[in-house]
């Protein structure tokens, strides 16, 4: 009757708040003083009414006894299917009463909420940070304790939230959950879906004042001033070597750690990075996605640097010139510089101007000595990494790059390329004046010096000049 009468004669003596029976009083009272007694078998964990304990043995059992009719997914706790019912019916019966807008969970409406009242009230105590949602707390610890508790099981990379573990996974299963309406295209993350649509739509409202170039955020046209203003503002700890980008910092630090978070599922073969590990899958399918010369071997580092993305017909940006693809338009803009012998990046010393800004970097430190590459083994330094990762195979003895027709092996991609013309006979560099053909263009240089006279190798001793380096030698025995 007292559902009809609206009567709560039990009242608790603590904060007066009333109760229409006496076992509901019993339960508040319970949030006074602190008491569990419904403890779990299982975990030990103690909660203060049974119903909830029973809720929460179904983690254990892995119980769902509430399936949705719609979709048959299934519930723990009859609270989560009316939850879930609402993404269905599209019910929304909490509504904010600042400004209007509704949501389908009470919980969702009082997060809301602080939006409107600047309420945080969960800190942080080591730094005192403060946020309205307690999972936010949470999330925030982890930078302070740096605890990763979510692990990828293919490469091992631990991460602080599950979120992001999810995006982590698709570099490994390829899934792209975010197709674009208009073209079809596919994306890994629903951000760089966001950011596609903005070509469809021709919203690029941040503009480069010096080309004119157009951007779709605000943070990328700060990162594309910074290639006019030459500002690198994240450095190396390790070389001092600096970037304008920390991402690019991130992959430059995993040549002094070793990481190499990209393992081929095929063979086992780990990389350092994802582009990398691209190319190398090629080997395993004999895929060449792309027409002519696309794939350029850096002989030097013995690594296949490609124009990256694999030609899966995604809208790929061919050059109208030579009909080479890419997969990324950027590279594009980079390739057709090749053809139109464009070179906007100019050396503020000596005046000379290179297609790209990395070229501009490595050629700077011709002026300024800069060698940020140590070999860990003698000490010795490098101008680029390329040049170290030659050195290197000294110390180790590797290599990488054997011939065919022989089967001896060179440390060097472009020493394989002088042997073989030892088995095919070909001499590519001949003498304007004399016509003599020759395999090497080192032994072009030294013949030239029979026409010219030129003797650039003195002797410090006597004098006495010679034309190679190896006649100094031995002369120099003359001395000693």
């Amino acid at each position: 009757m007292r559902t009809h009468t609206g009567e709560k004669p039990f009242s608790c003596e603590t904060c007066g708040k009333c109760f229409s029976e006496k076992s509901n009083l019993t339960k508040h009272m319970r949030t006074h003083t602190g008491e569990k007694p419904f403890a779990c078998k299982t975990c030990g964990r103690c909660f203060s009414q049974r119903g909830v304990l029973t809720c929460h043995m179904r983690i254990h059992t892995c119980e769902k006894p509430f399936p949705c009719e719609t979709c048959g997914k299934c519930f723990s706790q009859k609270s989560h299917l009316t939850t879930h019912m609402r993404t269905h019916t599209c019910e929304k019966p909490f509504a904010c009463k600042t400004c209007g807008r509704r949501f389908s969970q009470s919980g969702v409406l009082t997060y809301h909420m602080r939006t409107h009242t600047g309420e945080k009230p969960y800190c942080c105590e080591t730094c005192g940070r403060c946020f309205s949602r307690k999972a936010d707390l949470t999330l925030h610890m982890r930078t302070h304790t740096v605890e990763k508790p979510f692990q990828c099981k293919t490469c091992g990379k631990c991460f602080s939230q599950s979120n992001h573990l999810a995006k982590h996974m698709r570099t490994h299963t390829g899934e792209k959950p975010f197709p674009c309406e208009i073209c079809g295209k596919r994306f890994s993350q629903s951000c760089n879906l966001t950011l596609h649509i903005r070509s469809h739509t021709v919203e690029n409202s941040y503009s480069c004042e010096s080309f004119g170039k157009c951007f779709s955020k605000n943070g990328d046209l700060t990162l594309h001033m910074r290639t006019h203003a030459g500002e690198k503002s994240f450095p190396c700890k390790t070389c001092g070597k600096c970037f304008s980008q920390h991402k690019y910092l991130t992959r430059h630090m995993r040549i002094h750690t070793g990481e190499k978070p990209f393992p081929c599922e095929t063979c086992g073969k780990c990389f350092s990075r994802s582009d990398h590990l691209a190319v190398h899958k090629m080997t395993h399918t004999g895929e060449k996605p792309f027409p002519r010369e696309t794939y350029k071997c850096l002989s030097d580092s013995g690594v296949s640097t490609c124009r990256m993305g694999t030609h899966t017909g995604d809208n790929p940006q061919s050059c109208e010139i030579c009909g080479i693809c890419f997969s990324k338009n950027a590279d594009l803009t980079v390739h057709m510089r090749a053809h139109t012998g464009e070179k906007s990046f100019r050396c503020k010393t000596c005046g000379k101007h290179f297609s790209q800004s990395n070229h501009l970097t490595k050629h700077m430190r011709t002026h300024t000595g800069e060698k940020p590459f140590p070999c860990e083994t003698c000490g010795k330094r490098f101008s680029r990494s390329d040049h170290l990762a030659v050195h290197m195979r000294t110390h180790t003895g590797e290599k990488p790059f054997p011939c065919e027709t022989c089967g001896k092996c060179f440390s060097q991609g472009g020493v394989l390329t002088s042997h073989m013309r030892t088995h095919t006979g070909e001499k590519p560099y001949s003498c304007k004046k004399c016509g003599k053909c020759f395999s090497q263009n080192s032994s072009l240089v030294q013949h030239i010096r029979t026409h010219t006279g030129e003797k650039p190798f003195p002797c410090l001793i006597c004098g006495r000049r010679y034309r190679q380096s190896s006649a100094l030698g031995l002369h120099m025995r003359i001395h000693t």
